[in-house]
């Protein structure tokens, strides 16, 4: 494996820092995806042709009012990054990634803090796995976050019948009617996020599983955006497949 080139400079330039509160991208893309059985990390994975984190950037890149993001990359990572010019000038890459997920996540907050990015901008997380993201999507998301006090995220209701269990056997079946599935990208705004995660730093950042969780325990009820039952996490093997022929569909349909 060949090392990843030193990170590449992120345009953000003063006049869109001075200007109203803009949204910056951030990917945690530190982690090693064991669930999917895969020879490197998962993020790494050949999806139709290139590396599946590389499908995730480019649709947030599409996303016009995105002014900047940063990948946050495990120290120990050393794959090759294809050398293309079609990656975002605006995206770079920082090796500041943690143990988990919210470790990268707070990690890559103070990175973007360095970098100029104010407490008042808005910062959404996006998981690198979540490779079939489209840039309507995130559209949405910043539509209904934008005029809201506290953010939110893209979440789909819970479609199946949900059970809880002991010993691998049914105790009872949950009610579904207040139900939703979590999805990324997560927005919300520096400042308050980055308050949320410190708050939680000292104990490892326990009992926080997603940035909106983090939200919740400082006293903020995040608002719930409609997702995609496309905007799956790659966790399995079998996900790739589906991941795939999904981007081949789109490929061949131009969507």
């Amino acid at each position: 494996m060949t090392a990843i080139p030193s990170a590449l400079q992120c345009d953000f330039s003063p006049s869109d820092l001075a200007a109203p509160p803009r949204c910056f991208v951030l990917v945690p893309c530190a982690g090693s995806g064991s669930r999917a059985a895969s020879a490197q990390p998962k993020q790494y994975q050949p999806v139709a042709g290139q590396p599946m984190v590389l499908h995730t950037v480019a649709a947030l890149a599409a996303v016009r009012r995105v002014v900047g993001g940063l990948v946050v990359l495990s120290p120990a990572d050393d794959f090759a990054w294809p050398q293309s010019a079609a990656w975002p000038r605006r995206f770079e890459r920082v090796p500041c990634g943690g143990n988990t997920r919210a470790q990268s996540v707070f990690q890559g907050l103070q990175a973007l803090q360095a970098r100029g990015v104010r407490p008042s901008d808005w910062v959404l997380v996006h998981d690198a796995a979540r490779c079939l993201v489209t840039s309507a999507l995130v559209d949405s998301l910043i539509d209904a976050c934008l005029p809201d006090v506290c953010g939110g995220l893209l979440a789909l209701p819970l479609p199946d019948t949900l059970k809880s269990e002991s010993g691998r056997r049914v105790q009872a079946t949950v009610p579904r009617e207040d139900k939703w599935l979590a999805q990324t990208p997560q927005m919300f705004r520096m400042g308050d996020l980055h308050a949320a995660l410190a708050a939680t730093a000292a104990n490892g950042f326990a009992g926080v599983t997603d940035e909106a969780s983090a939200m919740e325990m400082m006293g903020h009820h995040p608002l719930l955006v409609a997702g995609s039952a496309h905007n799956f996490k790659v966790t399995y093997p079998q996900d790739f497949a589906l991941a795939e022929a999904v981007l081949a569909t789109r490929a061949n349909t131009g969507s």
